[in-house]
């Protein structure tokens, strides 16, 4: 069970940050610019993504999951040269008991939080580093660890033309908690590839690869897939939509088979 808990954890941490620089802020009429601006984690605007992730058999029952993300992405500027960007992850998950075919638990999990120092004003190469925490809030011992945590996250991309391309990538180890829960040890790798296309509407991949090294087997979930995402506005405020798919080709026994991801990110240029 320890194993399999772990396992769950890997579908909590998810790319949620998104925004524009200050000199794209008057170009929020521009959908395409501002589609395009939206797909940087580590840029200087407020958002509020919310991202729903529904995975599709679960263990011998071939159960379902949902988890919905709520991700808060605050900017901070720290003098003319550089910014801190706050994102935290607050799962709300709904999880099936994989060892039967009836009953789940409700309720929410680990929250992570993570802050990135960015250059303010980058070249090519966008880049950012901070520490990646999780905190032991799981309201019940299936929906988290059981244990505080905290390693390195780093995020580096890059935009030519109509593509913005990187990647996303956090190892996190357990440094307190329930001394008889498992200790935590999982790194998580989310590249992203979107290409940009006319009226806000953009292709996208970005699957979520995480090993457990505290597994003795099945330590990688390695999806495969994408989908399809479009800039709009609700009155006034505009909204980045999109609806993904994703094929886990390598998993653990008990790991779900595949999964929707639905998501709307508020988006709060300055």
């Amino acid at each position: 069970m320890k194993h399999m808990r772990k396992q769950r954890i890997g579908v909590l941490v998810t790319l949620g940050v998104i925004g524009i620089g200050p000199s794209l802020a008057a170009q929020v009429s521009d959908q395409a610019a501002l589609a395009k601006a939206a797909q940087n984690p580590v840029a200087n605007m407020i958002s509020v993504p919310f991202q729903n992730n529904t995975a599709f058999g679960w263990g011998a029952f071939d159960r379902t999951q949902n988890v919905l993300n709520i991700q808060p992405v605050l900017p901070f500027k720290l003098g003319k040269s550089v910014n801190l960007i706050t994102r935290t992850i607050v799962p709300i998950i709904s999880q099936p008991d994989i060892a039967s075919e009836t009953g789940s638990t409700f309720g929410l999990g680990d929250v992570n939080a993570t802050v990135f120092f960015s250059p303010a004003n980058p070249g090519k190469l966008i880049w950012g580093v901070g520490p990646a925490i999780s905190l032991n809030t799981a309201t019940d011992d299936v929906l988290g660890t059981g244990k505080w945590g905290i390693g390195p996250s780093v995020v580096l991309l890059t935009m030519p033309g109509n593509w913005v391309v990187g990647v996303l990538a956090n190892n996190i180890w357990s440094v307190a908690g329930d001394e008889n829960r498992a200790d935590v040890n999982q790194m998580l790798v989310q590249y992203f590839v979107n290409y940009n296309l006319p009226n806000g509407w953009y292709l996208s991949s970005a699957p979520i690869n995480t090993v457990n090294w505290e597994a003795t087997s099945d330590k990688a979930t390695i999806p495969l897939g994408g989908g399809l995402g479009k800039l709009f506005k609700l009155g006034r405020l505009p909204v980045n939509g999109s609806v993904q798919a994703y094929y886990n080709v390598v998993k653990p026994d008990v790991g779900p088979d595949w999964s929707t991801r639905i998501q709307l990110q508020l988006l709060f240029p300055r």
